[in-house]
């Protein structure tokens, strides 16, 4: 099939294809003559599941790394398990800074009075206090 077929097959966009064939996420195609590529079955199952990992929050690099592990299938799942609890324990944390922020602006939005002044606001005073 051709790189049209396999984005929409995968669903994803003819420049991901690419994008992901340069970062070595998908082998190298064939190539016709004519220049075209030309991928197979395996190619939309492989980007089916780079979609799916980066749809869980996994970075190229960790996807890189889960494709190596799903080469290897007679391994033990330890080290896959070890990978998910560490993405989940990347996930608390990125939730516990959100979590922050929220309430960083919660406050400074609580007290805001919402008219007079700019110069009287205190949300731009305090984005822009110095950090002494």
């Amino acid at each position: 099939m051709k790189i049209g077929q396999l984005a929409r097959r995968s669903g994803v966009n003819i420049d991901t294809v690419r994008y992901y064939e340069r970062e070595g996420l998908l082998p190298k195609a064939q190539r016709l003559s004519s220049g075209y590529r030309v991928y197979d079955e395996s190619d939309v199952k492989r980007l089916r599941f780079v979609k799916r990992a980066k749809s869980l929050g996994f970075t190229l690099v960790e996807i890189r790394e889960l494709l190596e592990l799903s080469d290897h299938r007679d391994d033990d799942m330890a080290t896959l398990k070890a990978v998910a609890i560490e993405k989940i324990a990347d996930i608390k944390a990125k939730m516990a800074e959100l979590e922050r922020i929220r309430a960083a602006l919660e406050t400074l939005a609580a007290s805001c009075p919402g008219h007079g002044a700019l110069e009287q606001c205190p949300i731009l005073n305090a984005l822009a206090e110095d950090d002494q």
